[in-house]
């Protein structure tokens, strides 16, 4: 890895962990698969961090431009595919 995750400073510590561990599931599942139960457990943390929809497609839009993996691709696979045990791009 080779770029910055997208962070606040108005996030606390625990937060921006909570952030970047929702980000490295994303890449897990570009990578080699992540379960989708953990997957969506991170992904409801962000959600909790970050309520917005638009501050969501920010961050996401901003995780992409630097990795090239999309939130919302696996987000959106991980929800339509609820009988996948693990998500895999």
């Amino acid at each position: 890895m080779d770029y910055q995750y997208p962070i606040s400073l108005d996030w606390s510590t625990e937060e921006t962990v909570d952030v970047i561990n929702f980000f490295e599931c994303i890449e897990k599942a570009y990578e080699k698969g992540i379960d989708r139960i953990q997957l969506m457990n991170a992904y409801r943390r962000f959600k909790e961090i970050v309520p917005s929809k638009a501050e969501e497609k920010s961050i996401g839009n901003e995780f992409e431009e630097v990795s090239g993996y999309s939130t919302y691709r696996v987000i959106k696979k991980a929800k339509t595919s609820e009988e996948l045990h693990i998500v895999k791009m």
